[in-house]
């Protein structure tokens, strides 16, 4: 069991590493690498939480500490959507005549 939770792993790191260097070079908008790397950051948290520590068999425990990771990410996400907001250049009115 432990053979397929360190292969996930592997992937989702490889996953990880693929959207931080093909997704700026592909003209995404500046978001979505950070995005799908803290998505993929989220999927390997669960997966050493159930199965390295073995929360799977206590449900409830692992409800209350997927529910905290997931509150941690949305504001992790959150600050990432900020940062990516504000480095926007403000776009000039139109000059009155």
């Amino acid at each position: 069991m432990l053979t397929k939770a360190w292969t996930t792993l592997l992937a989702l790191t490889a996953l990880s590493a693929a959207a931080a260097l093909l997704l700026p070079g592909l003209g995404a908008a500046g978001w979505t690498a950070p995005t799908a790397i803290l998505l993929f950051a989220w999927l390997k948290a669960r997966v050493v939480l159930s199965r390295y520590l073995g929360l799977a068999a206590v449900p409830s425990v692992a409800r209350g500490f997927g529910v905290v990771l997931a509150l941690f990410m949305l504001a992790a996400g959150g600050l990432t959507l900020a940062a990516d907001a504000g480095a926007r250049p403000a776009v000039a009115a139109p000059a009155q005549n």
